[in-house]
């Protein structure tokens, strides 16, 4: 112990001279290399005893026996301190055997050191070394570790990198002066080992980066010989992420991964992978460039073992470490695809391989069930092999849903049972309709598109994909494998809607809707819109309308809107106004038209009208209707007629004068068009000529009837003008005793109506119309009248009759020369009313005798069903009792 100390001081005051040629340089390789320090006449081999192989682990234990060796040995070991030996230091690699400078070429080639140190004289220092890029091309290290175990291991050790990064990339270039070189220091663990890191830019991957070592230990100072390396040219990526096994649908055991995110190259991947199984076990190592692996020849039970790493496919680069070991056991029963995710009318196959107490059972002896409730039928099963049997449904129908479960379950069984796993088979109906319009303005088009036609699949996440031709859309529709997504939001009424802005008028959108699950996706039938051809116009402007005075039509007038250039024909809507409108409509064809005219009944009501417009060849939709536009009710002809005249006629006998009270029933705004502003009286006679009387709105006039014949007229006056057909009466003293009217009868139909019939004798006067009138008798009630015309010789008055009071009925002719005399009576006929109170007294009978039969009827069916159970419920049966053993009850002459 000692000894080991005082060796120890001494080796902190010992030192070597190094001697470099700066003019040669070492290539670092994207391997593993080594920094070998030798005394004069000796290998590497030359300190490995016999039976030693070259590997580190292996070594270490040599190399510390002879260390221990060294230190335990007598003190004449140190009596040689003052002696100079000379090393050889260089840098080699299994790959390169030669070293990389020689003990012969000291000029330039090699270093040499002058050691006073007994342990390095003998055994010489060695370290491996290995430098790489890491992924993220931002870093670079080299990590270097003692081959052998450190005998100073209880002293510091230090190592220095020194490098330099030129700015330019050149081929060749002088070697940098010794102050050139920037220095990091290294970070070293107690084991041994030390960690370098030297940042690289970005732009410098490509250019030589120049570097040495610079290692003290215990006092002693090794400086490795000058190396240069493209930082490109030695990346090393992360370890392969995301391992995983599956069995595919075709039944191979397929190995995945993902590569590094940040490697910026492609990699090549070595795998190696085990297999155990009751009959079978092997063991593989593959090298790929794809990210997955398929594995042939599954079979139920076996487990498997997998380890992936990457390295640069297509240069120089190291190997990642190894991914963590992913294991993986497949099932007793293996179906391949195990789910499968179709569409509505499509044929799919599932393959099953069942394994029964370590014993896998023949293909011929697999049976197919679904939801264990159907048997399938063998025509749909396929042997693919001693094992493998398949089973094939075709022109699917959609999954009904059976509570939480959203898909079929299918089940491999043997001749006896069936293994609780199972496949799913999912169907689902994808005919989606997607419908887009594109704006007046010709700046955006919407599509919109529901999912309430199909099943959601829980996980599934829907899509709009579509794929843009330059110009129009092919024949038949169908899907590119080149498309884009676009982003659809919900809408409250349950539709997803999306916006293409800016488009392309005469493009070809070819759009779908893509159902993405774990399971897969589907993609509903593609559809092509061109947006020139699905435009919604905006709504005509500035529309107008209005009933045209003297002609009396609707007429409605519109700007055209500025967009699409298209011809387009326009839809009117118009109807009277009110809560809810009884739209009629009418088109305009004529593409210049920017008016039209229709005929309406009614030319004194408000109608309210809109307008819209659609492509005239058809393409495309028709617009939003324009905002309403309302009539405004005027005077647009002078009335039709004057009003209907009557007269009630108030006799004074001691004055012998007659007071005419003329009365008129306003006139409806179909005959005034569309008002009355008054009502003018023309009166004529004889004596006194013509004269007119303005009676305002009244709808009555008095007047004093003094001569023998007295001719009055009722105008209805507007704001256009006097109404030229008019209603005259004359009245005259000799045609009031004129008696045409022969009889008068009367015959009440009901409490609403009541039928007149009249006859007439002949008369060499011109009859004109009839005026009947009617009232309650023995009451001061008002008269009602009415005109009836002269060719018509019964009539039914629709009135509100109260049938116990008793009713006034007069006919009076109106002739042209004047009034004639009235039939009056005063009560309904009396046959009809005796006979109708017949027949109502039979109307009530009748049906009070046809109720009254059909409940006795039930009554007697009733009764007879339980005086039946009254009577024989207590009799027993004869055939059970014995004296009626071996009688015949069918014969009754055995009875008796």
């Amino acid at each position: 112990m000692i000894c080991q100390k005082f060796c120890v001081a001494f080796l902190h005051w010992e030192f070597i001279y190094l001697i470099t040629a700066f003019n040669l340089e070492y290539p670092v390789t994207p391997w593993r290399f080594k920094l070998s320090c030798m005394p004069p006449n000796t290998t590497y081999d030359f300190l490995l005893p016999t039976g030693i192989s070259k590997n580190t682990s292996n070594v270490n234990e040599h190399y510390e026996a002879v260390v221990e060796a060294k230190f335990n040995s007598s003190s004449t070991y140190f009596s040689n301190l003052s002696s100079k030996t000379t090393f050889h230091c260089c840098l080699w690699s299994e790959e390169d055997k030669n070293c990389s400078v020689h003990a012969d070429d000291v000029e330039g080639k090699a270093f040499v050191a002058t050691v006073n140190s007994l342990v390095f004289q003998q055994i010489g220092a060695n370290w491996n070394i290995q430098c790489w890029t890491k992924e993220d091309l931002e870093l670079f290290i080299c990590y270097m570790e003692s081959l052998f175990k450190n005998p100073f291991k209880a002293y510091n050790l230090k190592v220095h990198l020194l490098y330099v990064l030129p700015e330019v990339l050149e081929e060749s270039l002088p070697v940098p002066q010794k102050g050139s070189f920037l220095t990091v220091q290294c970070n070293c663990s107690v084991r041994d080992s030390c960690e370098c890191h030297v940042p690289v830019p970005t732009a410098k991957l490509n250019h030589t980066l120049l570097m040495y070592f610079k290692i003290t230990s215990g006092g002693v100072i090794f400086q490795s010989p000058m190396m240069s390396v493209q930082p490109i040219n030695v990346v090393k990526p992360d370890p392969p992420l995301g391992l995983h096994m599956e069995i595919t649908d075709t039944g191979n055991l397929k190995i995945s991964w993902s590569s590094p995110t940040l490697v910026p190259f492609q990699l090549q991947y070595q795998v190696k992978y085990s297999e155990n199984s009751s009959t079978n076990m092997r063991k593989a190592d593959e090298i790929v460039s794809a990210t997955s692996l398929l594995v042939d020849s599954v079979l139920p039970g076996s487990s498997y073992e997998v380890q992936v790493r990457g390295r640069r496919l297509d240069g120089p680069g190291l190997w990642s470490d190894w991914s963590a070991p992913l294991i993986f056991t497949t099932q007793d029963v293996i179906y391949f695809p195990p789910k499968i995710l179709t569409s509505v009318g499509s044929n799919v196959s599932f393959h099953c391989i069942y394994k029964n107490e370590n014993k896998i059972v023949s293909s011929k002896k697999i049976i197919w069930w679904m939801n264990l409730a159907e048997k399938i039928p063998q025509s749909q099963y396929h042997v693919m092999g001693d094992h493998v049997s398949k089973v094939t449904f075709r022109s699917l129908k959609a999954t009904k849903p059976r509570g939480k479960f959203t898909y079929d379950a299918i089940y491999c069984c043997n001749e006896h049972e069936c293994h609780h796993r199972y496949a799913e088979l999912y169907v689902i109906d994808v005919n989606i309709n997607i419908s887009c319009e594109t704006d007046g303005y010709l700046t955006q088009m919407t599509c919109r598109w529901s999912t309430n036609a199909i099943q959601s699949l829980v996980g599934s996440t829907l899509q709009l994909r579509y794929h843009r031709s330059s110009l129009y859309c092919s024949d038949v529709p169908s899907i590119h494998p080149i498309s884009e997504s676009k982003d659809c939001h919900l809408q409250r009424d349950g539709f997803y809607e999306c916006v293409f802005q800016p488009i392309f008028l005469l493009s070809g959108y070819t759009m779908w809707i893509r159902i993405n699950h774990s399971l897969g996706s589907l993609d509903s039938p593609p559809t092509c819109v061109v947006p020139d051809s699905v435009v919604k116009p905006l709504p005509p402007s500035s529309v107008k309308v209005e009933i045209t005075v003297k002609i009396g039509l609707l007429k409605i007038s519109w700007e055209k809107p500025v967009f699409p250039e298209n011809n387009l024909k326009f839809q009117i809507r118009y109807g009277l106004s009110g809560k809810e409108v009884q739209w009629k409509m009418y088109e305009v064809h004529d593409a210049k038209s920017n008016s039209a005219s229709v005929l309406v009944p009614d030319l004194c009501a408000v109608y309210a009208v809109q307008v819209r417009c659609k492509r005239l060849d058809g393409l495309g939709y028709w617009s939003n209707w324009s905002n309403p536009a309302y009539t405004v009710v005027t005077d647009i002809k002078v009335p039709t007629r004057g009003p209907e005249v009557w007269r009630i006629i108030n006799e004074d006998t001691t004055k012998k004068e007659r007071n005419v009270t003329l009365l008129w029933k306003p006139l409806m705004k179909n005959d005034s068009l569309c008002s009355v502003r008054k009502y003018v009286v023309k009166h004529h006679t004889s004596r006194n000529g013509t004269w007119s009387e303005d009676v305002g709105n009244h709808t009555q006039f008095t007047f004093l009837w003094t001569e023998q014949a007295h001719s009055v007229t009722v105008l209805a006056v507007n704001s256009i003008g006097a109404s030229f057909v008019n209603f005259n009466l004359t009245f005259s003293w000799p045609m009031s005793k004129v008696n045409t009217v022969q009889s008068l009868s009367a015959y009440p139909l009901n409490s609403s109506c009541v039928f007149l019939s009249w006859k007439l004798s002949p008369s060499d006067y011109s009859l004109m119309y009839f005026i009947t009138e009617w009232k309650i008798l023995n009451e001061d009630s008002e008269t009602k009248w009415l005109r009836i015309p002269s060719s018509v010789k019964k009539y039914y008055i629709h009135d509100h009759f109260i049938p116990i009071e008793k009713y006034q009925f007069s006919l009076y002719p109106v002739f042209m020369e004047g009034v004639g005399k009235p039939k009056i009576i005063n009560s309904f006929t009396p046959d009809d009313i005796e006979k109708r109170q017949n027949d109502a007294g039979l109307y009530v009978i009748v049906p009070i005798i046809i109720s009254s039969s059909i409940l006795l009827l039930g009554t007697l069916l009733i009764s007879h069903q339980r005086m039946k159970k009254m009577f024989w419920e207590d009799v027993p049966n004869p055939k059970n009792c014995s004296w009626a053993q071996g009688l015949n009850f069918q014969k009754r002459m055995d009875i008796l």
